[in-house]
């Protein structure tokens, strides 16, 4: 972890203001993971914009009628863009400051051997590795293109020791400081692979049919259509999500009243890709309906 690691990212100040997030970084990093994680706190989000065209963007997302109209926008901005960008970058943001626009830049790090390690594992192909360009040189680059916008960044986060869950975690924290009630995390699991570590309240799902055992529908997930009506049919399935929402609708406002910001809600099944993944997006959405700050989280699936 870097030496800001130990801090959250600064919160927001206030919700009603216009807020710009620009994630920058390396490739690798955990960009994509973090816009990920804003826009399901209904930032309005947009990856790898050319900076000239912030201005433009924000112009766009935020005039005319203000109800319903986006006030939190966050950006990527990545070695895909031009390399004129990063030189224009400051100036583009100075500008937006100076109108009003609560401008943060967030840098996502991470050591050389760590982004090695990832590209290998996923097999993807480094923008700057072109050319017979070597993967190790590519990162060299990188980091020498982007070490403008590092430098007058608000945060760097340090993503090397962090896994996927713990990033999206560290981003909603930061923001869920700034917005009105609890963030919730829903996320879905696997018993046979273990607990989440970072779960404070785990429901066990391993009850409910199956659809596991429907050999058409195995090779699904509980985001699918035909899962989602199998599980729809059940009425055990309705009973046990009435129950939990009865539950949490009783304890959530006794975190709330704790000056707690961010509660993880873990939903297991045997293999979770089937009825944790059903349930914990049936839960999202419900209170995405009554509620900011609802992100889901599919352990197994991704």
């Amino acid at each position: 972890m870097s030496d800001n690691s130990n801090s959250q990212i600064n919160p927001l100040v206030d919700p009603h203001e216009i807020h710009l997030i620009v994630l920058t970084g390396m490739s690798g990093g955990g960009k994509t993971v973090a816009l990920r994680a804003l826009e399901d706190l209904e930032f309005y989000c947009v990856d790898n914009l050319p900076s000239a065209l912030l201005p433009q963007l924000v112009d766009a997302a935020t005039s005319g009628d203000r109800r319903g109209r986006p006030r939190r926008i966050a950006v990527g901005v990545d070695v895909r863009n031009r390399g004129a960008d990063f030189t224009h970058m400051p100036t583009v943001l100075s500008e937006l400051a100076a109108a009003g626009v609560q401008v943060h830049l967030i840098f996502l790090d991470c050591r050389d051997e760590v982004l090695i390690k990832r590209y290998s594992e996923t097999r993807r192909r480094h923008p700057l590795a072109i050319r017979g360009v070597s993967l190790a040189d590519a990162i060299v680059e990188e980091r020498r293109l982007l070490r403008p916008l590092m430098a007058i960044a608000e945060k760097v986060i340090d993503s090397s020791e962090l896994n996927v869950h713990q990033l999206r975690r560290l981003v909603a924290t930061g923001y869920a400081q700034a917005t009105e009630g609890l963030t919730l995390m829903f996320q879905s699991f696997a018993f046979r692979r273990g607990l989440p570590l970072d779960a404070d309240f785990v429901f066990d799902a391993r009850c409910l049919p199956n659809p596991h055992w429907q050999a058409h529908l195995r090779p699904l997930s509980g985001k699918d259509t035909a899962v989602r009506e199998f599980l729809d049919a059940e009425p055990l399935v309705g009973e046990y999500f009435t129950d939990t929402v009865r539950w949490l609708d009783a304890w959530l406002p006794r975190f709330e009243q704790d000056d707690r910001s961010y509660v993880t809600i873990s939903v297991g099944c045997t293999g979770g890709r089937h009825r944790s993944v059903y349930l914990v997006e049936k839960l999202a959405a419900y209170y995405r309906d009554r509620r900011e700050g609802v992100l889901t989280f599919h352990r197994e699936l991704e």
